[in-house]
Order: C-alpha cells, then sequence, then structure tokens
C-alpha cells in the first residue's frame, strides 16, 4: 500500500487519550482541523462509550472535538454515511481492545477504502492499542504473540502495544517468530511511534518504542515502510 502524499501515522501503544500523551495535539495540528472521527470498533462488546468519553473529554482539553461514527458490525463498515464521514475526515484514530475484531469488520469495506482514501490525501491516522497492531501486516495476535493478517496499511512493520505489560517469555517467542526483515516494534503504554509525511519515524510520549528485526534491536529511525 502506497504511503505517496500520505499524512502522519501514529501507532501508539495504548493508554490513550491520558496524561503522557502529548503526541496528540501535534496531531491535532497537523490535521488541519479541529475534529477528531474515532473509532472504537476494537472494542464493540467492552463498553465503547467509554472510550468515547475519554476521547471526548482529551480532545476538548486540546481544542478539539470528537465525532464517532457507530462502527461496530460487518454491516456498519458499509452504511453510507459512516463511509463518508470517514471519507473526509482530516484526523481519523482507531482503538478498542480487540484486533481480531477491528479486522473481521474494517478488511475490505467501503469504510476501511475511505479511511485509507483520506489518509493518502493527507489526513492524519493514529490507532491505539488494538488500532494500531491492525493497521500493520503481519500484525501480532497479541493473545500469544504469534502472527496473522492485518490491514497492511503499513506492510512490513508489526506492533506489540502495551509493550510495558509483554513478560520476556511472550516477546522472546514474538520476535523468534518475526518473519525476515519485519520491523517489529514495542510500543509501551501512553507512547507513540510516528510516521512522518516525508517516511521518517520517531517516538513521542512517556516511554521508549523498541524495534526489533532480524533478531537484533535497531533504532526507530531504521524503520522504512
Amino acid at each position: 500500500m502506497t504511503a505517496d502524499g500520505a499524512g502522519p501515522l501514529a501507532l501508539v501503544g495504548g493508554g490513550e487519550w491520558s496524561e503522557g500523551c502529548t503526541f496528540d495535539s501535534g496531531l491535532l495540528a497537523a490535521s488541519g482541523g479541529d475534529e477528531v472521527v474515532v473509532l472504537p470498533t476494537g472494542s464493540a462488546y467492552e463498553f465503547p462509550q467509554t472510550l468515547l468519553d475519554r476521547a471526548t473529554a482529551w480532545f476538548t482539553e486540546l481544542g478539539g472535538r470528537v465525532r464517532a461514527p457507530e462502527v461496530y458490525t460487518r454491516p456498519d463498515a458499509f452504511d453510507p454515511t459512516y463511509v463518508e464521514t470517514v471519507r473526509s475526515a482530516r484526523f481519523i484514530y482507531l482503538a478498542g481492545a480487540s484486533p481480531m475484531h477491528l479486522r473481521s469488520v474494517l478488511k475490505d469495506s467501503p469504510l476501511f477504502d475511505a479511511m485509507v482514501a483520506a489518509w493518502q490525501a493527507g489526513a492524519v491516522l493514529a490507532g491505539t492499542a488494538a488500532g494500531a497492531d491492525v493497521l500493520c501486516d503481519p500484525m501480532v495476535d497479541t493473545r500469544g504473540g504469534a502472527f496473522t493478517v492485518g490491514l497492511g496499511v503499513v506492510p512490513g512493520v508489526s506492533v506489540m502495544p502495551r509493550y510495558d505489560q509483554w513478560s520476556a517469555e511472550k516477546v522472546h517467542r514474538t520476535v523468534s517468530l518475526a518473519p525476515p526483515g519485519l520491523f517489529l516494534l514495542g510500543v509501551p503504554n501512553a507512547t507513540a511511534a510516528i510516521r512522518a509525511t516525508d517516511g521518517s519515524w520517531r517516538c513521542e510520549g512517556v516511554g521508549d518504542v523498541v524495534v526489533h528485526c532480524d533478531g537484533a534491536t535497531v533504532p526507530l529511525t531504521s524503520v522504512r515502510a
């Protein structure tokens, strides 16, 4: 999936919209608007309104506002109204707990195509926790640490979200299963790996992003995707 001309992209480890997530103000400014389209699809069955309330309070303090299309099931991703909302968005934020559910709802849907089109036209795209995981391909099945197919917005990169909560054994398993040449990003809570419009990567937030590639630890600046 080409990223030529695309807007900024943020892969957030989790702990979203909380103290320490200093990167959100910069992402909002980069969007050129004041509206954030939040999709808590990954927590469709786990009180998504809690996520939306936190996002609303957070972005209100930053001078923004939240719009939340009710995209929780597969048919919702085909709703023309929701699709148009995403297509015209300047800042899209994917959130939730289940990357598998997010993938099942969005994959090969008009709403996913609209999200990618908006990003490739310069909109800001962010994913937190499951939202960060599913944007990649392959993506990490966080239940066991192995790999599966993601949405492929960021090919050749995978995320271990909430990396500060992973055991050494689980990290070792995931690193050992990584395909050759894959950039595997361990992203802690309240931390973001951000891809700038020129393709360069940087870390913002409270923690450090740890990058594994071919069995070695490499700088985030070495990531190419």
